[in-house]
């Protein structure tokens, strides 16, 4: 995903930052999930996490050693790089149990939109920073057609893990909506990410760059009926978030 931001965006980019996000990555998913209690909506996932803490602790702390070395090597963006992992870190903060860290539960509003803006902060905004870039239209556009793409494949995941989400206290929009509402928003979303993605072609992203980004949004749109009746851990961790790629893939493999 940041790859196709420098791709789509002519950046200039030091590979120091695809390592960052890398072992950022790395160290931020294994740390959520070591944190994460099993749950019933996710039973196949969540029993291999229970299974494999090691394996998860192994890899936060690789992840660590990876993010510091390349941190260090980016310092010159210290503070977007920061914010960045403030941002990432505060997402899986609540699981921590500590009774200051739970109490984010409380507080925090709309835990989609927060993580959406990480994953598009990281993927499509900090990439310009680090090009040494200031933002154009295409640039926003681009961005803004991320977030809602990213923040429509979370819908799910909180219509999946709504019952144990309201016994934890989360907040997400999801839990306060009714189904047509929830399908409304759901809609509404995948609208307003194919206008800014049309978008693009008024800042000179060529028609079948266009496309290729809406793609995974159509097949989204597709799937969303079955999505909310299923919760395969296959479904959720291979399809839902491989779209959230596809369109990169899609860029790398043909001639765009």
């Amino acid at each position: 995903m940041t790859w196709q931001s420098s791709h789509v965006l002519h950046l200039s980019i030091s590979a120091d930052y695809y390592w960052f996000v890398f072992f950022a990555t790395v160290c931020s998913y294994n740390f959520h999930w070591y944190l994460t209690p099993p749950s019933q909506s996710s039973a196949v996932r969540s029993q291999w996490s229970l299974s494999h803490k090691n394996t998860h602790l192994l890899l936060y702390f690789a992840g660590i050693i990876g993010s510091v070395i390349f941190f260090y090597k980016l310092r010159q963006h210290w503070f977007a790089l920061f914010f960045a992992t403030l941002l990432t870190f505060l997402y899986s903060a609540p699981k921590i149990p500590l009774p200051y860290f739970r109490f984010l539960k409380q507080v925090a509003i709309g835990k989609t939109i927060f993580l959406s803006t990480v994953w598009t902060y990281v993927t499509a905004i900090l990439p310009v920073f680090i090009a040494g870039l200031h933002f154009n239209h295409q640039m926003k556009w681009f961005a803004t057609s991320r977030f809602f793409l990213v923040y429509a494949i979370c819908m799910l995941f909180d219509y999946r893990d709504r019952s144990e989400d309201k016994q934890e206290g989360i907040r997400t929009f999801v839990n306060y909506f009714d189904e047509t509402a929830v399908n409304r928003l759901f809609v509404s979303t995948i609208i307003v990410f194919i206008i800014f993605t049309l978008a693009l072609v008024s800042a000179g992203v060529s028609y079948i760059s266009v496309i290729a980004i809406i793609f995974p949004g159509i097949i989204l749109l597709a799937i969303y009926p079955y999505s909310k009746l299923s919760v395969s851990d296959y479904l959720y961790y291979f399809v839902l978030d491989g779209l959230m790629m596809l369109s990169a893939l899609l860029m790398a493999i043909l001639p765009i």
